[in-house]
């Protein structure tokens, strides 16, 4: 690199910009080396969708553009430093470049202008000289805004630092909000509540960051290598962050989503495992809240606040999508979920904050046919061809904060042979002697494998009897994103 902090610039700085592409073919500017303009010097950042998503950050300096690539863009938070990759210096006219560059060229793929603007240099020291390389500037832009130093670590390789507070990183943990079940729609004012379709999926956290999305499910576990299709959100998330909250779901073939599908990719992070199940059961991610904008917490925004600003976001893709919602008008909506064979409708307080983990009330599940996830305490034997595997579940639930496990009753319906076979392997390292239920009437003791209430799973049942026991119900799969001692009677008996 021939500019420094006391050199000037000739022809031959764009000699590799030159020579690394044919102008017959790409749409990008010959360019020469220009002149300084008046006022202050330049720089842009452009979003470079090439075989792998960065950023090209360029200054105007001694006629070109000094130009660095940022695979995560610009660092919002001071402790964390990003890599940046110097490269070939660039035309003057490439600041205002913006289009597709064929397949088949260098950097091939589309460029968009992230943001532009004016810098001061607090420091410019590139070669030469017995100083270790940095660059120190103040960028004046409309996303851009603040301090950085680029200083170099090894040869091309250099990092940029955030040196003022900027907007602050995303939260490390954050416990998504829950749902109370109900049987009926609430009353209200038209405009006191907001209806959406209930997802029959997996909950999942996505934090986004430029060049990077990680899932994180709603215990916390990370889920990033289960559901690879959903990370190529952050192609279109670009170089913003924001934390989303949605449920990843599988459809069957009428488009409703089914929870027993997605049993088919819970647990898989082995990359050959997952490709085949990608092609056999794809996943779509649904997105109905926004937590966090560019190191903004958007938590403490209404309801219908934070819906607004998630629309603007404007995300869809192949597998990922924020589906609508309305004000008022639950029972259509709940009428559409019937007719479309999905489990049922949310309703959401239109004033109502994000309270992370609570389950106040502002959020109401109702669903179609009852339902819940309940914690499995035991299992019985089947006969004939099950012989030696589960014919029934013995299911509960916590009270008093997690201290009583409350018996439930027995679930017989609704296993696959795969899935009786993976039961009982879960199983056999929990057994043990005594039953882990509290005392009541009810619970078998003949024939019956007692196991620690470890194992959370889905049931559909047809209600609850008078007894507390389930009545007519059917397992539907595993569940691997709630903890048991969370696991509650979500309808609370009359």
């Amino acid at each position: 690199m021939a500019a420094t902090s006391g050199g000037s610039a000739s022809a031959k700085d764009l000699a590799d910009y030159q020579r690394k592409r044919s102008f017959e073919k790409t749409p990008e500017p010959r360019g020469e080396v220009g002149e300084a303009g008046p006022g202050e010097p330049r720089f842009v950042i452009q979003e470079h969708h090439a075989r792998r998503l960065h950023w090209d950050f360029r200054l105007e300096r001694d006629g070109v553009l000094v130009s660095w690539a940022l695979p995560k863009g610009l660092p919002t938070d001071p402790k964390r430093n990003h890599l940046a990759v110097h490269v070939e210096d660039h035309p003057l006219d490439y600041i205002d470049f913006a289009g597709k560059i064929p397949g088949g060229e260098y950097g091939a793929g589309s460029v968009g202008i992230w943001d532009h603007g004016t810098y001061e240099t607090e420091k410019w020291q590139l070669e030469g000289g017995r100083k270790k390389p940095e660059v120190m500037v103040t960028l004046h832009g409309a996303r851009a805004e603040g301090r950085y130093v680029l200083f170099q670590t090894d040869g091309k390789n250099w990092m940029i630092h955030r040196m003022d507070p900027g907007a602050g990183p995303l939260p490390d943990r954050v416990s998504p909000m829950l749902a109370r079940a109900v049987q009926e729609l609430p009353k209200g004012k038209e405009g006191d509540w907001a209806f959406e379709f209930k997802w029959d999926g997996v909950r999942a956290l996505a934090y986004c960051t430029p060049g990077e999305v990680k899932l994180q499910s709603r215990t916390g576990h990370d889920m990033s290598r289960t559901y690879p299709e959903v990370l190529r959100l952050m192609d279109q998330v670009g170089g913003r962050s924001m934390l989303l909250d949605g449920e990843i779901v599988a459809l069957d073939d009428s488009g409703a989503p089914r929870f027993e599908r997605i049993q088919q990719r819970l647990g898989l992070t082995d990359a050959t495992d997952v490709r085949t199940a990608m092609r056999r059961v794809p996943v779509s991610y649904l997105i109905f809240d926004l937590l966090n904008l560019d190191g903004n917490d958007t938590m403490g925004l209404t309801y219908l606040q934070r819906r607004e600003v998630l629309t603007g976001l404007e995300l869809g893709g192949n597998s990922w999508a924020v589906p609508e919602h309305q004000v008022g008008h639950g029972e259509d909506l709940l009428a559409a979920a019937n007719e479309r064979h999905l489990e049922g409708v949310m309703a959401k307080r239109t004033d109502s904050r994000y309270e992370p983990g609570g389950r106040t009330g502002a959020w109401l599940k109702i669903k179609i046919r009852p339902g819940q996830e309940l914690v499995i305490g035991g299992w019985q034997e089947g006969q004939g061809r099950r012989q030696d595997l589960p014919g029934s579940l013995l299911v509960g639930y916590y009270e008093d904060g997690g201290e009583t496990f409350r018996y439930a009753g027995r679930v017989g319906t609704g296993f696959t042979d795969q899935m009786l076979l993976e039961l009982r392997d879960l199983m056999k390292p929990l057994a043990q002697a005594d039953s882990p239920f509290a005392p009541t009437r009810g619970i078998p003791r003949k024939d019956v494998h007692f196991v620690r209430p470890e194992l959370v799973a889905e049931f559909e049942f047809a209600e609850w009897t008078d007894e507390g026991l389930l009545r007519a119900p059917s397992f539907k799969g595993l569940r691997e994103d709630k903890d048991a001692r969370q696991v509650v009677r979500e309808v609370a008996p009359k």
